[in-house]
């Protein structure tokens, strides 16, 4: 039986565990904060109280952490216990930069590194519905099969280096397509309310024509119901596209729509949105009201 170290047990971690566990996978987790991790333990997934302890024996390390430098941080704290031989699946969103320090980390301790972010959210990663974007050597893919097919719908294999960060590359192009949506989504109901005119008829609109979709109806739902219960949140949201426009500033791009959003992201945050989903970016169209 494939055994599982996931590092990082917030919306998107704690599901993908328990996905990991439904397939009959060892599945041992670690969260900085114990406490939001120990409600995995009814699912028969054992609770580490240190990276190092976690990754001691498996085969297949996963981090799925906030940003770059929570997960260099937090595998340096696993290096004592990493070995030969071992898989590391590095999917959170880190950018760009942040690849080529953790596959040196991996390298160092004789991990085989896979660059592997994924898309999608909160239900994708409950319903073991992920995309997962993958780059690393074909010697590991079979390995690592049971454990991205008890996550996700489809992976997507891009090329055999995954320190050339080419899977981490492509996420932040598909999570600028996402944001920017929900901004202008969040903006044009904004916008409808502050002219006086009542928000369903602007979804009247666009319901069932070329600009209509499942995810144009979700987020106006979420918006117009006001339920901003966490999918992806605000302040995830703002992380990643400070993390498209330093790419996008290196490879000589303009990237203004997740500029714009990120102003946008900013200012919900600072409203106090920042842990609510990423619809609450709405809030920012007014900037004088309080959350």
């Amino acid at each position: 039986m494939t055994t599982v170290a996931l590092l990082g047990t917030g919306i998107m971690g704690a599901a993908m565990a328990r996905n990991l566990r439904k397939a009959g996978l060892g599945v041992t987790v670690w969260n900085r904060t114990r406490s939001r991790a120990e409600p995995l333990a009814q699912d028969g997934i054992a609770i580490a109280d240190s990276p190092a302890e976690a990754v001691a024996g498996a085969d297949v390390v996963i981090t799925m952490l906030n940003d770059g430098d929570t997960v260099l941080a937090t595998m340096n704290d696993a290096a004592p216990a990493l070995r030969d031989g071992q898989i590391w699946a590095q999917m959170s969103t880190v950018g760009v930069a942040a690849v080529e320090p953790l596959a040196k980390l991996a390298a160092e301790h004789g991990v085989t590194f896979v660059d592997a972010p994924v898309q999608g959210t909160r239900q994708p990663a409950e319903q073991g519905q992920l995309v997962i974007l993958a780059a690393g050597p074909e010697s590991v893919r079979g390995a690592l099969e049971p454990v991205f097919g008890a996550v996700g719908k489809k992976t997507l294999w891009l090329d055999s280096d995954g320190a050339g960060g080419t899977a981490s590359r492509l996420k932040l192009a598909a999570i600028s397509y996402a944001i920017s949506l929900t901004g202008i989504i969040g903006e044009a109901v904004g916008l409808a309310e502050g002219l006086g005119v009542d928000p369903a008829l602007f979804g009247e609109v666009v319901t069932g024509g070329p600009m209509d979709s499942g995810y144009f109806q979700a987020k106006l739902k979420a918006i117009t119901a006001g339920d901003y219960a966490p999918s992806f949140t605000v302040a995830n949201a703002a992380k990643d596209t400070r993390l498209i426009a330093e790419a996008a500033e290196a490879a000589g791009v303009r990237v203004d729509l997740a500029e714009a959003a990120h102003q946008r992201l900013r200012r919900a945050e600072e409203q106090g949105h920042g842990g609510e989903d990423m619809a609450a970016g709405y809030f920012a169209s007014f900037p004088g009201q309080p959350a």
